[in-house]
């Protein structure tokens, strides 16, 4: 299975991406807040306490399927990011999936910054560190709220294909995919 990563860096036009493991401890209150943004809420639904908040985090880091990243652009933390292994989670059932395929989640903290380039920036960047690693991914998937009409275009404008619109246990998803051979 391709490993997950501790640390993704990408040079963008905007500086430096880095996604940093979040701290479930030191980074609880800025994803806690970002978790009750307005525009975040109707597609994260995780506007939960910071209790709860805190034991997600926590959970994803003692198991082997998905981590919790801060993304940082030129060192401010702009982001949200889980990185999971697709075939581990209910997306893997949608489409025939590797063990290599990685997802991703990704969560815009400022609203203001939304609809601009940034989601496309930031997703294109995480693409192409998670295929050219040398981990063994050949593909990377997302399963974006087909209500989500801004995040589904910016997965396509990352090079993300749309190959179906899939029904998974709490959403009706856009499966985007980007593969490491595609155009």
């Amino acid at each position: 299975m391709t490993p997950l990563p501790d640390t993704v860096s990408a040079a963008t036009d905007r500086g430096v991406l880095t996604l940093r493991s979040a701290d479930p401890d030191g980074d609880l209150d800025l994803v806690h807040g970002w978790m009750h943004r307005a525009h975040v809420v109707p597609f994260w639904r995780q506007d939960w306490s910071v209790d709860r908040i805190h034991a997600y985090l926590a959970d994803q880091y003692a198991g082997d399927v998905s981590r919790p990243y801060v993304g940082l652009l030129a060192g401010v933390p702009v982001s949200y990011w889980e990185i999971y292994r697709a075939v581990a989670e209910p997306v893997g059932a949608t489409y025939p999936a590797e063990s290599g395929d990685l997802g991703v989640h990704v969560l815009i903290a400022d609203a203001a910054t939304t609809g601009r380039g940034l989601g496309r920036l930031l997703l294109r960047a995480v693409r192409d560190a998670l295929l050219d690693n040398g981990s063994g991914c050949d593909r990377v998937v997302a399963e974006p709220d087909v209500r989500n009409v801004a995040s589904v275009r910016a997965f396509t404008a990352a090079g993300f294909r749309r190959h179906a619109d899939i029904t998974l246990p709490d959403k009706t998803a856009a499966l985007m995919v980007a593969e490491r051979d595609a155009p």
